[in-house]
């Protein structure tokens, strides 16, 4: 069966996440990608980003093995004229470039678009940066979550900003940076040339911000921290404990949806009390709604509370932990493992008709020069 892009070469000029996620994306498409590692570091950083739980002595952290399946690795230092020339006559074969340095870096290295751009017209070349190409400062997603305004929304109302346990930003960011290039792949398809793809950590996130944002720009509401409440919708994210001591949400979209709740739980009356008929009401009233289906969700088991919920098309889920994520079926297959290998995490969700999934090598150790 044919891979999307075999015959694609992609050199990878970025390391951390966001960079390296995108590479790790072409991979599981069938391009070959060739990880591109800084001698003068002993590679990518996050070979050193280790659990306290994990062998002093391994390459291949869990943190790296995140976003490096399916590559290969050659370790070069680009102020050496040969080792930069060596990179030159590899420019000439490849199809794209991923690169995340700080604004002037690459032009001082040469390994700016326009320096690879001379070497070869076709070169599609994606460069993660910061803030933009006009702010030299470097780019780090505690820093940008707090700057873009998550960490003033994320946690509790009375408690403090809170970073997300994830890298969000640059797991945003580079979802930006796989559609501009995917852009700039069909744009080449129909011209022939090259392009520059530039997508920063702060506008990604600032994107993102989606309905909080219009929420201020549009009605003028200055956002806030409300835990996993939502501004505009009733109960929408609120967390339940049942009476068994496991937590579950509801997410409810509709009065339809919230009238057959109330009958689930035996409170038809609910749906008809003007506090709560209609989502406008449950907003301005959300703290005394919230507090009964506090109470009367207090006296459920939660297993069976969810499988009538769910036969009745009520949006509501379990609250799960990590490892109870990973026993789902559709967790189970987002899995990447090889006989002998750490597992990995696919990059991939989608599923497309006559494409079949890429069995990717493991992440590479350091150096793999090739």
């Amino acid at each position: 069966m044919q891979t999307v892009f075999k015959e694609m070469l992609v050199l990878e000029l970025a390391s951390v996440l966001a960079g390296p996620s995108v590479g790790q994306f072409f991979a599981e498409l069938g391009a070959r990608v060739l990880k591109i590692e800084n001698t003068a570091t002993h590679g990518d950083v996050t070979r050193t980003w280790k659990l306290r739980t994990e062998p002093a002595d391994t390459d291949t952290p869990a943190y790296f093995c995140a976003a490096n399946w399916g590559k290969t690795s050659l370790a070069l230092n680009l102020t050496q004229p040969a080792d930069l020339q060596e990179l030159y006559s590899l420019i000439k074969q490849a199809d794209m470039v991923i690169a995340s340095y700080k604004p002037g870096d690459a032009e001082k290295l040469q390994v700016d678009y326009a320096t690879l751009k001379s070497i070869n017209p076709a070169l599609i070349y994606g460069h993660i940066t910061g803030y933009g190409p006009d702010d030299s400062r470097a780019g780090y997603d505690a820093v940008v979550q707090a700057e873009s305004g998550f960490m003033h929304l994320n946690g509790e109302p009375n408690g403090p900003p809170v970073k997300m346990p994830v890298a969000l930003m640059d797991i945003l960011t580079a979802h930006q940076l796989k559609e501009g290039l995917l852009v700039a792949l069909l744009q080449r398809q129909q011209t022939g040339q090259g392009q520059l793809v530039q997508v920063s950590l702060l506008q990604a996130a600032v994107s993102a911000l989606a309905n909080q944002a219009t929420n201020y720009l549009v009605a003028g509401h200055e956002p806030q921290r409300m835990g996993s409440e939502h501004p505009n919708i009733v109960p929408y994210g609120s967390v339940f404990t049942c009476h068994c001591g496991k937590q579950m949400v509801l997410a409810i979209g509709d009065d339809r949806q919230f009238r057959r709740l109330c009958a689930i739980l035996q409170v038809e009356e609910l749906a008809d009390d003007s506090r709560f008929s209609n989502n406008t009401a449950r907003v301005l009233h959300r703290h005394e709604i919230n507090s009964l289906l506090a109470n009367l969700i207090a006296r459920e088991e939660r297993e069976g509370l969810l499988r009538r919920l769910h036969a009745q098309h009520v949006p509501a889920g379990a609250v799960h932990t990590i490892p109870e994520v990973f026993a789902l079926t559709q967790a189970q297959e987002m899995l990447l493992q090889r006989e002998g290998a750490k597992p990995g995490l696919r990059q991939i969700a989608f599923a497309l008709a006559g494409h079949e999934k890429q069995k990717l090598t493991p992440p590479p150790t350091y150096p793999g020069k090739v």
